[in-house]
């Protein structure tokens, strides 16, 4: 009998659904969209500021993990984890609850990867960093490929340790952001 995600310990989900890169995908703007606006069916009009394509696979022409990362910013009345609540009755995974972050994901499996894979984003107004980020990338290309060597290096490194793959990236994106917040 297979184990429910929930039943499965670090070590399995990060040997189920390890790092890999894949060449950029055309397809997943259009991804993208439709998980917008099945969100926006979703989540309450009045509680979305705004929904963004955020990671990897919003950057042009470089590799990315096969997820597609969405933001949403919701207005300071709503209450986040109410928000949670109703995408988790409706498919989405919690995948971590910092307070005033929450991240929920679609497309994992008992079996692994679905065809499409998302990381949804709760956040309030303002903690966007991912979108400067994002617009910074794809302004400045060359930084966009250093990026992608990083990814690359780091992803054969952490192949099945996400959270050191993610912390090995973080002073790269730091620099970068602080770089874009200040051209803004």
């Amino acid at each position: 009998m297979e184990k429910e995600l929930s039943e499965m310990s670090m070590a399995e989900l990060w040997t189920l659904f390890p790092i890999f890169l894949v060449e950029q995908n055309a397809e997943w703007h259009k991804w993208y969209k439709e998980e917008e606006q099945e969100l926006r069916t979703l989540i309450p009009e009045h509680t979305i500021h705004s929904v963004n394509h955020i990671g990897s696979t919003a950057i042009k022409g470089i590799k990315a993990k096969n997820i597609v990362d969405v933001l949403v910013e919701l207005t300071e009345d709503t209450d986040m984890h109410e928000i949670a609540k109703l995408l988790s009755s409706q498919g989405y995974i919690i995948m971590s609850n910092e307070g005033k972050r929450i991240s929920l994901n679609k497309g994992y499996t008992k079996t692994g990867f679905a065809e499409k894979v998302f990381h949804i984003h709760l956040r309030y107004i303002g903690d966007n960093d991912e979108v400067y980020f994002r617009d910074f990338l794809n302004e400045h290309p060359e930084v966009a490929t250093e990026y992608e060597s990083l990814k690359v290096r780091l992803g054969e490194s952490f192949k099945h340790n996400r959270e050191a793959y993610t912390n090995a990236k973080g002073e790269f994106v730091k620099k970068w952001t602080a770089v874009a917040m200040k051209e803004k």
